[in-house]
């Protein structure tokens, strides 16, 4: 009988690619007494420690450091000390809202640079934030957010400033606004472009219950990319029930132009015509205009309006009569960091009744403050939902999956002129934003405007290009109608890269991808899959660019990959719909899909101490599945583990389809007893017995923010998690308790 490292040198042919390096203790492995069918891939698990991979491979990408080396000193904060609710903001004069939007700034800036995390969006809005709760009486009057990070100011008036320091950690305070945290929270938002359409739901039912509360929303020229935003204003301009919309514009482009010159401030006469703009005497004015011109008639009405639009256009920044046809009443710009000014014209706005829906445009400055505090940021986990990167110099730089994917991307598109990049997404990780710099024409970014960038994706393959189509999961989630008609029912091949899947620690359950497996699997067309490592998300860019009859997708998580002290060699198509073997035993087969590979390897290591022969497998694929390898395992082993880090219904539901319709859950009776007697009357003695199949996938639960090996102790999915439902199976429960102490 062969030995286990025989089998591994005859299934292990991977073309003329350096053979992965084995575990050390893969050399005493014992023999086993099954093999696995031809369709099936038996490779070495992989040490973390060697590399031996080709190294003819361009210059490797870096991402952030995670490092703890910051500190801050408490500041001193007189006035914002005095704070426990918005009801002590009221009665401050203008010269103390000042100040004390300077001790927020300084307290805040200090506590998300020892926490790492992004904090221009945050500083940005202090004035802004400390000017509505001025105003308005929260949460009697509604305040919704669309951005999580423009909201830590307002967390701090609203009586959670003591917890600040919690902020995005196990038990601590949301990144985002939440209605389980807070009162002063009436609707949770993370995504963007969803705050107008539940403030005018918010609206539409006070006015039909006969409230009087104030609606106010506020939205960032970000999230402004995305069309729910427009479809949003639109019916508010129909219904014209009272609502405030402010937007927050930090003067941010997609695609700055060089020769537009510098951002203009907000003058003296700007400031003037806002508050003109929302004064209650202009209003009125107005309004007496309309009805006046209306009984004039003979055309008179259209006339004045046209008047009414010019003038104001020509008052307004460039686009300001967008938000006026689509029936919003526009004021300003106004400046953002005067506290003057803001408070001015948000107290007419409040004043005024029946007003119907009002934007007012608000213009920030993401680097206010800066140079005071002294800052020094660094996004926290550099993936999609953050609304700045600031990067600094480390001499420890982990190496991403994201990283390890542009590297491959660049590498072909050097080779293939037709592969482009589409991203849609908040903010462009660094990592792409050096393929960008590398291929200026093959880099599409449309930020929060995912559906077209899915469509667009379509467009470009219909005319000939492989567009790779960079979409975090979380965000893909809006565009899975487009996916579904403009790409899989077309048999149109776009290549879908799903970052930032699975759990994704701090940033919680608003950007978990804990959804991608199930909902792209169900696509008739689509082939999905999954890599194990950065070695297999290499292989599998190249396997992307190869299909040209279907769609394709594969999703990787965020953080540091598996190997971080080797280079990578150029990718070798897989075949599709097959999986490949890592280890082999006789006991148990655990089957792995994606990141789970390597947890599944930590359980295999785990059980080997206690004398127990485990199977690992990398399925690699979840559709096609690999047919000749899921036979291989529920013949030869009484139990199979499926493992993924991804929700029920996804891969493991996949291969209980499988499994059931090729009768491998039947039960197995002895042939003289099928000859013999009818099914029905076998007895209790006669052999019969069943192939024993556990799932493990995330809860049916959302998991909250924590760490990632919190976020992942809690679903269950760690090695000791997987290794202690092996030995459950087994009937050893009071190993597999221990195990878990």
């Amino acid at each position: 009988m062969a030995t286990a490292s025989a089998r591994f040198s005859a299934f292990g042919a991977r073309g003329n690619r350096h053979e992965r390096p084995a575990f050390s203790g893969f050399s005493k492995l014992e023999s086993w007494s099954f093999h696995f069918p031809p369709s099936a891939e038996v490779c070495k698990i992989p040490s973390a420690s060697v590399a031996t991979r080709s190294k003819n491979v361009s210059s490797q990408i870096n991402s952030l450091p995670d490092s703890d080396d910051f500190f801050y000193e408490k500041v001193a904060t007189p006035m914002l000390d005095n704070i426990e609710s918005p009801t002590n903001v009221k009665n401050l004069s203008t010269k103390e809202l000042r100040q004390l939007a300077d001790e927020i700034r300084l307290e805040l800036s200090s506590i998300l640079r020892k926490a790492q995390k992004p904090s221009k969006a945050s500083l940005a809005v202090v004035e802004l934030t400390v000017a509505i709760h001025h105003v308005f009486h929260a949460p009697a009057d509604k305040i919704l957010w669309d951005v999580g990070e423009q909201t830590y100011a307002h967390k701090m008036l609203t009586g959670r400033r003591s917890l600040m320091n919690t902020l995005r950690q196990k038990g601590g305070l949301s990144g985002f606004t939440s209605r389980s945290e807070s009162e002063y929270d009436p609707f949770g938002a993370g995504h963007g472009c969803s705050s107008i359409s539940a403030g005018l739901g918010m609206a539409v039912a006070r006015d039909m219950k006969g409230k009087r509360e104030r609606i106010m929303t506020v939205i960032s020229n970000v999230t402004t990319m995305a069309g729910q935003v427009y479809e949003a204003m639109s019916n508010a301009g129909y219904l014209d029930s009272d609502m405030i919309v402010i937007l927050n514009d930090s003067r941010h482009s997609l695609h700055p132009k060089v020769e537009e010159g510098p951002k203009r401030s907000i003058n003296a006469l700007s400031s003037t015509l806002s508050k003109l703009q929302s004064s209650k005497s202009f209003r009125k004015f107005r309004e007496v205009a309309k009805g006046v011109t209306k009984k004039i008639g003979r055309g008179m009405h259209e006339w004045a309006a046209k008047v009414d639009e010019f003038a104001r256009g020509m008052m307004g920044p460039p686009g300001s009569t967008l938000f006026e046809e689509l029936g919003l009443y526009y004021i300003g710009p106004v400046d953002g960091h005067n506290i003057e000014d803001l408070v001015c014209v948000l107290q007419e706005v409040a004043s005024l009744n029946s007003m119907g829906p009002v934007l007012i445009h608000v213009v920030t400055d993401e680097n206010q403050g800066i140079k005071r505090s002294q800052q020094s940021e660094i996004g926290e986990n550099v993936g999609e939902g953050s609304s700045c990167y600031d990067l600094v110099e480390s001499n420890y730089q982990p190496r991403t999956y994201s990283d390890c994917f542009v590297e491959a991307l660049a590498r072909k598109a050097e080779s293939d002129k037709d592969v482009v990049m589409v991203h849609g997404g908040v903010e462009v990780e660094p990592s792409l934003q050096l393929f960008r710099e590398k291929f200026p024409d093959k880099f599409f970014d449309v930020g929060m405007a995912e559906q077209h960038a899915v469509t667009f994706s379509a467009g470009l393959s219909c005319g000939g290009l492989k567009p790779f189509c960079v979409i975090p999961s979380a965000f893909l989630q809006r565009a899975f109608d487009q996916v579904v008609h403009d790409v899989d029912r077309q048999r149109i091949p776009v290549r879908f890269v799903i970052t930032s899947a699975g759990l994704v620690g701090s940033n919680g359950p608003v950007q978990c991808g804990a959804f991608d497996i199930t909902f792209m699997s169900c696509l008739p067309n689509m082939i999905v899959m999954a890599p194990s490592d950065e070695d297999e998300l290499v292989d599998m860019v190249e396997t992307a660019a190869m299909v040209d009859d279907r769609p394709i997708c594969f999703r990787y998580p965020r953080g540091a990959i598996v190997q971080t002290d080797k280079c990578l060699s150029p990718g070798i198509p897989i075949e599709i719909g097959r999986g490949r073997i890592l280890a082999e035993g006789k006991d148990v087969a655990l089957l792995g899909y994606g990141s789970m590979v390597q947890n599944c390897v930590k359980a295999w290591s785990l059980l080997s101490k206690l004398g127990i022969e485990v199977t690992v497998a990398d399925a690699r694929f979840c559709k096609p599945l690999d047919i000749g390898l899921l036979r291989g395992l529920c013949e030869n082993h009484a139990f199979l583990v499926t493992v993924e880090e991804g929700s029920i219904g996804g891969f493991g539901s996949h291969v209980a389809q499988f499994i059931a319709l090729d009768g491998r859950l039947d039960g197995r009776i002895k042939k003289e007893h099928l000859l013999n007697c009818e099914v029905l009357s076998v007895s209790c003695t006669d052999q019969v017995w069943f192939l024993q199949w556990r799932p493990i996938v995330l809860p049916d639960a959302y998991i909250e923010h924590a760490s990632p090996n919190e976020q992942l102790s809690l679903a269950g999915l760690t090695g000791h998690h997987i290794a202690a439902t092996v030995l459950s199976l087994l009937g050893r429960t009071r190993e597999a308790l221990l195990l878990m102490c």
